[in-house]
C-alpha cells in the first residue's frame, strides 16, 4: 500500500468513479469539437456519473471503515483512501497518499512481517483475501483492523487493482483478549486463577520428573474472613482480598506463582526446588520443605502489619497447607488435594499456622488408632469424672465443683477431654458420653449429699448435645433418676456455641431454665457475642476466660477486660466467675474488682471425687 500522487489520469486508471467523471467533464469542456448529439450524451453520462459518485461517497466515506484502492503490482501504490483514516489513525488521506511507506511504518512491529507477507500472498493469489493486523495511530493508540481485499483484473485478465476495506475491530479484539485473560485470571485481583495454576503446576511437575527437582504447593486460607464481610460489607471484603494479593506477591520470590483459587483462598507454586538428600525427611525432601517453610515465614511476617480498610484496621492471619512433589502427590490434582487437607488440619489446630502433608499423614494414623480405642472406651465406659472446686473468693470456701470427664485409656493413662471430645463429636459418640456424664455426676451428687456435703455441680454441654432435639428431656430424665435437684446443677455452654444459632439457643436455654437448671456461659470473651442477644438469654453465670485472667494484674488491657466483664455481668444480673486463677495476686485483683467466685490451680486442680470431702474441710483465707 505505498502511494503515488493521484492526478486525473491516474484516477481514471484507478477505478475510482471520480476519475471517470473528471474524464467526461474534460470532454464536455472541449465541446467545440463535438457533435451536439454526442455532447448531449456526454452531459447525460456526466449526470449519471455525478450521481454515482455521490452514492459512492455516501456508501464508502460514511461507513465506520477505511476504504482504499491500490495498484496490484510490486509498488503497492495507493491511489485512493477514504477520509475515515483521519478519525481512526489521525492521518489525513493526502498524507497517506503522499508517503509511499506510511502503511508499512504504521504497522505494529509484532505484526509487520506477517501482515506484509499475507498482503503479497493475497495479491499473487488473485482473489479475495482477509487478514488482521494492528496499526499505530499518530497519538500512540493501537488500532486493530480486519482488512478484506479483492483483486480486480483488467481486460487481459491480469491483476490491476486491489480494492480493500479496513474495518476497525479494536473493541472486538480487546473483548476477546479480556475474555482470554479472564479464562486464566481472577477478575478481582488479576492473579492467575486455578485453571492457569493447574496447567503451570503440571508443567512444573513434568520438569521435576526430568531434572529430579522438587515442587511445593501451598493452599492459603484467610482465617475468619467472613467477619470482615459481615462487619464492614462485601466491598471492604473485596478490597481486603486485593490488598492481600499484593502482600502475597511482595512476600514471595520472583520465581513463585501466586494465584487465587476463589473466595478467601490463594494458591502458591514453588517450582524447580533443589532436592538434597538428608535425614530429616525422606527422598531428599528436606531442602524443598525448608524452602517452603521459609516462604511461609515471610508470608506470616507480611501479614503481621494490619490492613487499613476504609479507615478500619484489620488484622489478618492465614492457615496454610503444604504439599511436596513427589513425596505427597504424583500429579497436580493429588498434590493440591493433599495441600488442601493439610490446610484444613492446620485451621483446626488454630488460626495463623501451617502444616505439611507429611505431618498430616502421621496425624491421620494417630487419629485412626484413637478412633478404634475411643469406640472401645464407649463400649466399656472407660470414663471417670474429676471435679475442680468453685471457690467463694471473698470467704475462701468451696461452694461447688465443675465435673470434667477423663478417659481412662488402658494404653495411655488418663486422657483429658480436649484430646478426645472433638473426635467423639466428629464420630457421633458425644451423645452417649454426655449421657454417662450426667448419670455419673447425679450418682456422685447423691453420694456427697449422704455424707452431708451439699454442692452445686456444673458440667459442660457440647455444641452437638446442645442441638439435640430432646436435650432437655434427656437431661431431666437422668437427673430425676439420680435424685438430684435441678437447681443444684449448672449447665455450661461455650460462648461460640451459644452464638452459632442465637434464636435456637435462646429457645433451648429458656426450656432448660424453665425446668430449674442453672445456666453458665463458658469462655466468655473469646467468641463474638451480641450483647443484644445475651441480655435475652436466661444465663445465671458469666465465666471469664482464663486467657484474660492469666495476665492480670500486670497487663492493664487484660485488667480492663476483666473489669468490663464483671461490670457487664452485674448489669445483666448475672454472676461473674473467673477461670484459671493461678496466683494470689490474681485472686486479690478479682476480689478487689467485685468478682465473687472463681476456680483455678491456685486453689485446686481437678481431682477425683474422693478428695472433694477432704478439701471441703480446708479453710482458705485471704
Amino acid at each position: 500500500m505505498t502511494a503515488v500522487n493521484a492526478d486525473n489520469e491516474s484516477s481514471a486508471r484507478s477505478g475510482h468513479p471520480l476519475g471517470a467523471l473528471d474524464a467526461v467533464r474534460a470532454l464536455i469542456d472541449d465541446s467545440d469539437r463535438l457533435p451536439s448529439d454526442v455532447l448531449e450524451t456526454l452531459r447525460l453520462l456526466s449526470g449519471e456519473l455525478q450521481e454515482a459518485h455521490a452514492k459512492y461517497r455516501a456508501l464508502v466515506e460514511q461507513i465506520p471503515a477505511i476504504v482504499y484502492i491500490d495498484i496490484a503490482d510490486e509498488t503497492m501504490q495507493t491511489t485512493y483512501v477514504s477520509p475515515q483514516i483521519e478519525a481512526l489513525l489521525g492521518i489525513t488521506p493526502q498524507e497517506y497518499i503522499d508517503d509511499a511507506q506510511l502503511w508499512t511504518k504504521q504497522l505494529h512491529p509484532d505484526d509487520r512481517e506477517r501482515a506484509l507477507a499475507e498482503y503479497v500472498a493475497g495479491r499473487e493469489a488473485g482473489g479475495g483475501f482477509t487478514f488482521e493486523y494492528r496499526l499505530i495511530a499518530r497519538d500512540g493508540r493501537v488500532v486493530w483492523f480486519r482488512d478484506s481485499a479483492t483483486v480486480v483484473r483488467d481486460a487481459d485478465g491480469k491483476p490491476a487493482l486491489i480494492h480493500g476495506v479496513m474495518l476497525d475491530i479494536t473493541d472486538r479484539r480487546e473483548a476477546e483478549e479480556h475474555a482470554a485473560f479472564l479464562a486464566y485470571h481472577d477478575n478481582l485481583t488479576e492473579l492467575p486463577n486455578r485453571s492457569m495454576f493447574e496447567e503451570l503446576l503440571e508443567l512444573a511437575i513434568a520438569r521435576a520428573r526430568r531434572h529430579d527437582v522438587g515442587v511445593a504447593v501451598m493452599l492459603i486460607d484467610i482465617d475468619d474472613f467472613k467477619l470482615v464481610n459481615d462487619s464492614l460489607g462485601h466491598e471492604a471484603g473485596d478490597e481486603l482480598i486485593r490488598r492481600l494479593a499484593e502482600r502475597l506477591r511482595e512476600a514471595t520470590r520472583e520465581t513463585d506463582l501466586v494465584a487465587r483459587q476463589g473466595g478467601d483462598e490463594f494458591l502458591l507454586l514453588l517450582a524447580d526446588l533443589e532436592r538434597t538428600p538428608a535425614s530429616g525427611l525422606p527422598d531428599g525432601a528436606e531442602t524443598p520443605a525448608l524452602i517452603a517453610e521459609s516462604v511461609v515465614t515471610r508470608i506470616q511476617e507480611a501479614l503481621r502489619t494490619p490492613f487499613d480498610i476504609g479507615g478500619t484496621e484489620v488484622y489478618v492471619t492465614a492457615s496454610i497447607g503444604i504439599g511436596l512433589f513427589p513425596n505427597h502427590g504424583q500429579d497436580a490434582l493429588e498434590l493440591m488435594r493433599n495441600a488442601d487437607t493439610a490446610m484444613y488440619r492446620s485451621k483446626q489446630a488454630g488460626p495463623g499456622g501451617y502444616l505439611m502433608y507429611a505431618n498430616v499423614i502421621e496425624d491421620f494414623r494417630g487419629k485412626l488408632s484413637m478412633t478404634t480405642r475411643l469406640r472401645k472406651a464407649v463400649e466399656n465406659q472407660n470414663w471417670m469424672l474429676h471435679y475442680q472446686p468453685i471457690i467463694d473468693l471473698l470467704e475462701g470456701k468451696m461452694v461447688g465443683v465443675e465435673a470434667l470427664i477423663r478417659w481412662n485409656d488402658p494404653n495411655g493413662g488418663l486422657v483429658p477431654p480436649g484430646d478426645f471430645i472433638p473426635l467423639a463429636e466428629e464420630m457421633g459418640l458425644i451423645d452417649v458420653i454426655g449421657d454417662w456424664v450426667v448419670e455419673e455426676l447425679s450418682r456422685q451428687g447423691m453420694a456427697w449429699r449422704e455424707d452431708g456435703l451439699e454442692l452445686e455441680i456444673g458440667f459442660n454441654l457440647s455444641p452437638r448435645q446442645l442441638w439435640q432435639p430432646d436435650v432437655t428431656q434427656r437431661l431431666m430424665t437422668r437427673l430425676e433418676s439420680g435424685g438430684i435437684d435441678p437447681r443444684s446443677v449448672i449447665v455450661e455452654i461455650t460462648e461460640s456455641a451459644a452464638m452459632t444459632d442465637p434464636e435456637r439457643t435462646q429457645r433451648i436455654l429458656w426450656d432448660l431454665h424453665g425446668r430449674g437448671l442453672r445456666l453458665a456461659i463458658d469462655d466468655f470473651g473469646t467468641g463474638y457475642s451480641s450483647l443484644s442477644r445475651l441480655k435475652h438469654l436466661p444465663v445465671d453465670i458469666l465465666k471469664i476466660d482464663r486467657s484474660f485472667v492469666r495476665d492480670i494484674p500486670d497487663d492493664p488491657q487484660a485488667g480492663n477486660m476483666v473489669q468490663a466483664v464483671i461490670q457487664l455481668a452485674a448489669g445483666l444480673n448475672m454472676t461473674p466467675l473467673a477461670e484459671g486463677i493461678e496466683t494470689q495476686d490474681q485472686w486479690l485483683f478479682l476480689v478487689e474488682h467485685g468478682c465473687r467466685f472463681g476456680q483455678g490451680y491456685y486453689f485446686s486442680r481437678p481431682v477425683p471425687a474422693d478428695e472433694i470431702l477432704e478439701r471441703q474441710r480446708r479453710t482458705v483465707s485471704v
